[in-house]
């Protein structure tokens, strides 16, 4: 018999209430979450982020970007995407101080691993999940630099926070230094230099050209859109043994492998069924995945021990999953 819960279940268990709701730049605001009664949060480590349901139950994900050491605060940011699905929308011009949502998570797919210096890539909103890197790697003495890159000064959230820094931070609006290139942000390949992406997926796009030839682990990106993997291995159907429950689905061409679960009575927590959130990570038993998400490293990926099945699927006719 199945155990998980839906996602929407899931995050109906933690309901935090917004103590403030501040705008920090054109089209950003940020929220302040606390438990109604003021309750301990669920820890959380840098580059983690949480699913937010609004009341109109769409489900979004947020980088975690205040300080991890408040236990009773969570804070995040928002951009208001004009051409979005309804949620930054909603939260800009509808949601005020007072108001409860549901929560889920958090959860950490963009981990910030020991290095002895760190360089970090922020475009836009995308510095939100780097901000509490920074104070981590700042606190422990570590060497690093930030470039954050944006469209206009007046669009580029956290300002203030980051002036602390000194010129470890460097500003780049693009209508004042004009456009640059990732060979002019990161330079080449260090050895004992970790480099941390996050931003739009052209930035995104552009880093992963130059660093194609790196050695692994080096390059870490977290991607706020999926990812285009072009064409699945195989086309043809498979099937997916689900060692915990005693069955055997077929998965067929045109579905994903986390429909023909539900299809056969599994609830796994979901959010995006993109592969960018993580939610539904399942352990693989056995068999090879053809991994289809946005989130896994390279290492990760040929360890192949873990997948996402709202995208991901087989690479040969069976799979066994820890479900």
């Amino acid at each position: 018999m199945f155990t998980e819960e839906n996602s929407q279940s899931y995050a109906s268990e933690t309901k935090l209430v917004v103590t403030a709701k501040k705008q920090l730049a054109d089209r950003v605001v940020s929220l302040n979450l606390a438990h109604p009664t003021g309750r301990r949060l669920p820890d959380w480590t840098p580059g983690s982020h949480i699913d937010v349901v609004l009341p109109s139950g769409i489900n979004r994900q947020y980088s975690l970007c205040g300080d991890r050491w408040d236990a009773h605060t969570y804070r995040i940011a928002v951009l208001h995407e004009r051409d979005g699905r309804g949620g930054s929308d909603f939260i800009h011009h509808e949601l005020t101080e007072g108001m409860t949502l549901a929560l889920g998570g958090p959860r950490n797919n963009f981990r910030l691993v020991p290095s002895e210096k760190y360089v970090f890539i922020a475009g836009g909103i995308g510095i939100t999940p780097l901000l509490p890197m920074i104070q981590q790697v700042h606190m422990m003495g570590a060497d690093w630099r930030l470039v954050y890159l944006g469209r206009e000064r007046r669009a580029m959230a956290f300002l203030d926070e980051l002036a602390a820094y000194g010129d470890r931070v460097m500003v780049m609006p693009k209508d004042q230094v004009g456009p640059c290139t990732a060979s002019d942000l990161i330079g080449p390949a260090s050895a004992d230099t970790k480099v941390y992406v996050c931003g739009p997926q052209r930035l995104l796009a552009a880093v992963e050209r130059h660093c194609a030839d790196w050695p692994p682990g080096l390059l870490r990106l977290e991607h706020f859109a999926a990812k285009s993997h072009g064409a699945p291995v195989r086309g043809a159907s498979f099937d997916v043994e689900l060692a915990r429950a005693g069955l055997t689905v077929t998965v067929q061409p045109e579905v994903s492998v986390l429909e023909a679960i539900q299809s056969a009575g599994g609830r796994l927590l979901t959010s995006c069924r993109e592969g960018t959130c993580g939610t539904c990570e399942v352990t693989v038993l056995d068999g090879q995945p053809d991994h289809r998400d946005s989130i896994l490293s390279d290492e990760d990926r040929a360890a192949g021990n873990c997948m996402f099945p709202c995208v991901s699927r087989s690479c040969g006719d069976r799979l066994v999953l820890d479900v």
